[in-house]
């Protein structure tokens, strides 16, 4: 749901719901906070493409999982 919340994807009626929560819950603010932070800093790290050997494997499992 933080998630949600941190990405406007509630309803209008969730949206206050959480919120009206988050006047009373010091606990959950901290959380959605912390959310916040998280989301902010790993928005900034550059994906790293994966080894020779993992796309491999990769391209094999999902090969392997279209047969099925």
């Amino acid at each position: 749901m933080v998630t949600d919340y941190l990405e406007g994807a509630l309803s209008p009626g969730e949206q206050e719901r959480f919120e009206r929560h988050l006047r009373t819950c010091a606990d959950c603010v901290a959380y959605v906070e912390q959310s916040r932070s998280a989301a902010a800093a790993l928005g900034h790290v550059a994906p790293e493409p994966p080894s020779a050997p993992t796309k491999a494997a990769l391209l094999d499992a999902f090969r392997d999982f279209h047969r099925d």
